[in-house]
C-alpha cells in the first residue's frame, strides 16, 4: 500500500484561505486540554516515538476536515488500535471493556512538569561524519519515498545552499518506521524562493528548511 499524507501542503492548491489564529488559550473546546493529556500520557509509555506519531496523524484519511486536537485524538486512537491497546467495541462504548495492555512505563502527576521541560531532544553524539559544509551547494534527492519524511514535497529535486550545520540528530525517517534512531547530520539548507516556485515567487525571498544528510547530494 503506498503511503499518502495529508500534512505536506506546502505550495499544493486549496480551496480555502489559511486563517491564523491569534495568540492565546490554544483550547477551544473543554474536552480539547483532555485530549492532549492523554496523547502525552500514552507518548511517555514508550509504545511509539514522537515520528511514529506525526506518521499516525499526517496519514489520516479525514486530515483536513478535522481540528488540530481533533487530529491528535484520532491518530492516538489509531496508534493504540495497531497495538492492542484499546478495541473497537471501547471506543464506541466510550470506556475500558479488556484488561489493560502491559505499558513500558506510566507517567506519574508529580513527573509531568519535568517530563515537559525535558521534550524530547533528538541531538545524538554518533553518526557518520558531515559531507557537507556551509556555503556548499547542494540538491535535494528527487524521488518520493513510501513513508514518513521531514523533507517536503516542493523541496524535492531543488538546488540550494548549506546554511547552518546542527550537528547529528535521530533520522526521522528511520526513527517513523520502527527502524532505530539512527542519528545523521542534519543541516539547513537555503533556497531562492525562484528555485521552489519559479516565475510566481516573490522577488528576493528565500526559503530556508532542515534536512539530513540522507536527504542532500552535491550539487
Amino acid at each position: 500500500m503506498s503511503y499518502v499524507t495529508h500534512a505536506d501542503l506546502g505550495g499544493s492548491a486549496v480551496q480555502d484561505p489559511v486563517v491564523p489564529e491569534p495568540d492565546g488559550d490554544p483550547f477551544h473546546e473543554p474536552w480539547e486540554p483532555l485530549a492532549m493529556a492523554l496523547v502525552l500520557a500514552m507518548g511517555a509509555t514508550g509504545s511509539w516515538n514522537i515520528d511514529m506519531s506525526r506518521a499516525a496523524r499526517e496519514t489520516l484519511p479525514n486530515y483536513s476536515r478535522l481540528s488540530y486536537f481533533q487530529i491528535w485524538l484520532a491518530a492516538l486512537e489509531k496508534l493504540m488500535l495497531e497495538r492492542g491497546q484499546v478495541f473497537p467495541d471501547e471506543l464506541e462504548a466510550g470506556r475500558m471493556l479488556h484488561p489493560p495492555a502491559p505499558v513500558k512505563r506510566v507517567l506519574d502527576a508529580g513527573s509531568v512538569p519535568a517530563a515537559l521541560a525535558r521534550g524530547s531532544p533528538t541531538v545524538r553524539n554518533d553518526g557518520p561524519e558531515p559531507r557537507f559544509a556551509p556555503g556548499q551547494p547542494v540538491r535535494t534527492r528527487a524521488q518520493a519515498v513510501a513513508h514518513h519524511t521531514r523533507l517536503p514535497a516542493y523541496a524535492r529535486g531543488k538546488r540550494g545552499v548549506i546554511e547552518r550545520l546542527h550537528g547529528s540528530h535521530v533520522q526521522a525517517d528511520a526513527h517513523a518506521q520502527g527502524q532505530g534512531e539512527r542519528p545523521e547530520p542534519l543541516y539547513t539548507v537555503t533556497f531562492d524562493a525562484s528555485e521552489l516556485w519559479g516565475e510566481d515567487a516573490a522577488p528576493g525571498l528565500r526559503v530556508s528548511i532542515d534536512a539530513w544528510q540522507s536527504y542532500l547530494e552535491p550539487a
